[in-house]
């Protein structure tokens, strides 16, 4: 697909083998998609992080994630800004559910399926979509969603969905006729805390001590922490980490959706980027947790074990990642999708969107008036949450 305009061509590559590692990063990092308090540096729209996933096989044709990523070229050739994108012939990965709408529609006679999905496969993780790091005038994003438009229609596919948004890339959609979504996850912020106890000084007396109680019995019956990072990694390790997630992700979700070959990849390029927290017991490894680190932020992805213990998961998903943050004066958190009980543990609730562009009208008018009552409703319980914080009155009680 080609989609000519002034000096700007759009393409869809269907892989990113034939796009320069260095050119996407280029557009992916930095510049305007780090505005505000945005991480420079988001792992998962590098070049490294997605193309493991298409070398590993974990996306492509027989995944019913095809990428059809598009760039937008100037007359010299050089990139000037790109969007991961896919042509999904389900609705499974992605921690934006959309199982309802896809029902509805095949039942007034309709077909979801094909439908573009621009993002981080099987990652519920905000960062740019659009990526254009220096577009001061909109210019290459008004490309990409034109693009995204044309590729709908060639592709035959029903809708389009960029999810997990950061503010600007989401502004950019909405202009232009996207229907926004809202969603809640729960995010630690550093406020320049020099400890973990300094953290736990910010909170009320009763979370305090709650806290320091569940980390003590999670780390009973002989259990260590190790900060596994960078040269460090090896492929024991990831052998260890594999077993856990499949273990964990067979029984809670059926089918994981990553493979061992992706690890590898991963740990290959980019293992100053991977946190991996592992617990041992009794001279082997039982549990463990991936996080990737951004320039600002430490996103937590996978968690599995092998072993239950009371408070476990806790230790190692949610309070050896702010150790770390601290001990890296990283500024937040990002412990993935959903779970209330985060809350309680010192995560605050913030706002996620995404942004979704029907080719049928009907659908359309149907589903924005869902979303009106949709946004109402996570505003409310947001607010709700806000308060719900183990805070201290007076410390920062929202994003």
């Amino acid at each position: 697909m080609t989609l000519q305009a002034q000096t700007l061509q759009v393409k869809a590559a269907p892989s990113l083998k034939a796009v320069p590692a260095s050119a996407w990063d280029a557009c992916a990092m930095g510049g305007a998609n780090a505005s505000g308090d945005e991480d420079p540096f988001n792992p998962f729209v590098s070049h490294a992080f997605l193309s493991a996933l298409e070398e590993a096989g974990c996306v492509g044709p027989k995944t019913g994630w095809t990428p059809l990523h598009l760039l937008v070229e100037d007359d010299g050739g050089t990139l000037r800004g790109a969007a991961p994108c896919y042509l999904k012939s389900h609705s499974m990965g992605e921690y934006v559910f959309d199982h309802a709408w896809a029902d509805a529609y095949d039942r007034a006679g309709g077909h979801y399926y094909p439908k573009l999905q621009v993002s981080v496969p099987f990652t519920p993780v905000s960062g740019p979509r659009l990526l254009a790091a220096h577009d001061p005038g909109g210019e290459v994003r008004a490309h990409l969603v034109a693009g995204l438009r044309a590729l709908r229609d060639e592709t035959g596919a029903s809708s389009i969905h960029a999810t997990f948004l950061q503010e600007q890339d989401l502004s950019a959609l909405a202009a232009r006729g996207f229907l926004r979504r809202d969603d809640q996850q729960f995010h630690w912020f550093n406020e320049g805390y020099g400890s973990f106890e300094d953290f736990l000084g910010a909170l009320a007396s009763r979370k305090r001590k709650a806290i320091r109680r569940e980390r003590r019995d999670a780390l009973a019956n002989g259990i260590t922490v190790e900060w596994i990072t960078g040269s460090e990694l090896r492929e024991a390790h990831w052998d260890a980490f594999f077993a856990f997630y499949m273990d964990t992700g067979s029984r809670k979700w059926g089918r994981p959706y990553l493979n061992r070959r992706f690890f590898s990849l991963i740990g290959e390029r980019m293992a100053e980027r991977i946190l991996l927290v592992l617990a041992k017991r009794n001279g082997r490894y039982i549990a463990g947790a991936l996080n990737l680190i951004g320039d600002r932020r430490l996103y937590g992805r996978n968690w599995g074990c092998i072993e239950d213990h009371p408070f476990l998961h806790f230790e190692v998903c949610y309070y050896q990642a702010i150790d770390f943050a601290i001990a890296r004066g990283l500024d937040r958190v990002e412990a993935g999708a959903q779970g209330e009980h985060k809350l309680a543990r010192g995560y605050r609730p913030v706002t996620t969107s995404s942004a979704h562009d029907f080719a049928d009208p009907s659908l359309s008018r149907a589903i924005e008036a869902y979303l009106q009552r949709e946004r109402s409703y996570v505003s409310e319980i947001a607010g709700e949450l806000a308060a719900a914080t183990p805070f201290r009155s007076g410390t920062r009680e929202e994003d």
